[in-house]
């Protein structure tokens, strides 16, 4: 009885250890923010174009980030949008990106137009950077 007593104990323990740290460890990153002044000047580049509503220079950018990682904080799909930071002396789109998350607007919203300085966006941006494929994330403040 004594045994199965201790094995029921550390089952719950194990099982309370288990829970803790899947919730401590599968939290979405963000960590410190990052000031977008502190951006590399190529982000801060593609940031504006974003703003702007492009030009883009990859054919890829503005499509929908899927989030598979569950490294940010999980919302609808469509909600995130994905731009290429373009990498000096690198020939391909390289690994650095930045998404940006938003309800999105519809074209010529006066109401998106007013709280957004993204066109696209009917409120303010969610903007994360990310210099590692996706691996880890910084989210960008004004």
């Amino acid at each position: 009885m004594l045994a199965r007593l201790s094995s029921t104990r550390w089952l719950v323990a194990l099982l309370a250890f288990a829970l803790i740290s899947s919730a401590v460890f599968s939290r979405p990153s963000g960590g410190v923010p990052l000031a977008a002044a502190q951006l590399p000047s190529e982000a801060r580049e593609t940031l504006s174009h974003i703003e702007r509503g492009g030009p883009y220079s990859y054919h890829r950018d503005g499509v929908v980030f899927g989030n598979y990682e569950r490294q940010l904080p999980a919302r609808q799909r469509g909600y995130y949008r994905e731009y290429t930071v373009r990498t000096p002396g690198v020939q391909h789109r390289g690994a650095r990106r930045l998404i940006v998350g938003c309800e999105r607007g519809s074209a010529g919203n006066e109401r998106a137009s007013a709280a957004s300085r993204y066109p696209e966006c009917a409120g303010p941006p969610d903007v994360y950077y990310t210099e590692d494929h996706y691996r880890t994330f910084r989210r960008v403040v004004p």
